[in-house]
């Protein structure tokens, strides 16, 4: 199937960069594992997008994106892409289900949690190791859980746990949170949520299912057992850079350089979003990555047609 450009992920940028390119008159096409939304669609509510005074749910506004998106042409594909390659017209694109053709590629593939890689971990994922709260807090509905991070995401899912759970253990391994200050003073004010710093998880606990998770104190060695039902992990991510590892210049972190057109090494090939090294990864900015990146991609394929 030849386009005139593949979005490689459905989260805010892609669906942006299908958007404009779309409504330019291209014939585009977004593939996403998950059929779109991103890591964005599993965020209960979002509460720093401009236009949005009250927040807006992740999935609601993602699903808005690809409506928008789908509205001028765009089409949005449920396939996990595995290679990008360099072929004699243009680029060839592998997913698991079907080859894609086009002269120009937007890759928005955004990132994967990280582990912890304590014992115990790989086991119980699913089991109630989790990396996504709004989608797995409802089965923990009046249990004690626990939440690793001290970011932005992690404070964010420990509110809205807080709103199921009995109480929930919100563990970090520094004495202050990275989270924003509005962040900070709701997790402080809420009763439900008991901030654990200086601390580690060094093992999960649970023959079926997770039943506790042995904390320690970076600083004093204390260590204690925490009975808990679930862990929710948000401890970072990495760049899902593998498809296009061969086309792109990355960092020390495996993220993508990209010049201030969201253009990598490869001529045609662009990089938006969480993939790319840039200072903040937030809804706002993958959104003005996306719009740039179309931008970019259209002056390239409009090069090309003379």
């Amino acid at each position: 199937m030849a386009f005139d450009v593949i979005v490689v992920g459905g989260g805010p940028a892609g669906l942006t960069a299908a958007l404009y390119t779309a409504r330019s008159g291209w014939k585009v096409i977004v593939l996403d594992p998950m059929g779109g939304g991103g890591q964005a669609a599993t965020t209960d509510v979002i509460h720093n997008y401009p236009g949005f005074p009250q927040g807006i749910k992740g999935l609601e506004l993602m699903e808005l994106m690809a409506e928008h998106a789908r509205g001028f042409g765009a089409l949005i594909e449920t396939d996990e892409v595995e290679k990008v390659s360099l072929g004699d017209a243009g680029f060839s694109v592998s997913g698991q289900a079907s080859t894609y053709e086009s002269s120009a590629v937007i890759y928005c593939a955004g990132t994967s949690p990280r582990r912890l890689n304590v014992p115990g971990e790989d086991r119980l994922i699913g089991k109630g190791v989790s990396f996504c709260a709004t989608c797995d807090g409802p089965l923990f509905s009046g249990k004690r859980v626990a939440v690793v991070g001290g970011g932005d995401s992690a404070l964010t899912e420990a509110q809205f746990l807080a709103r199921l759970a009995s109480q929930v253990i919100l563990i970090h391994r520094r004495d202050e949170f990275r989270a924003g200050l509005y962040n900070q003073k709701m997790v402080r004010e809420n009763p439900k949520i008991l901030s654990c710093m200086n601390s580690v998880v060094d093992e999960i606990h649970g023959e079926r299912y997770v039943e506790a998770v042995t904390v320690r104190n970076v600083k004093t060695g204390e260590v204690n057992k925490e009975p808990v039902s679930a862990v929710f992990l948000y401890v970072g991510s990495s760049p899902n850079t593998a498809p296009v590892v061969d086309l792109v210049e990355t960092d020390d972190s495996g993220y993508i350089l990209t010049g201030p057109d969201m253009s990598t090494k490869t001529p045609g090939l662009y990089a938006a979003g969480d993939v790319r090294r840039k200072p903040l990864r937030q809804v706002s900015t993958a959104v003005g990555d996306g719009a740039t990146a179309a931008f970019a991609a259209e002056t390239y394929l409009m090069g090309r047609a003379v």
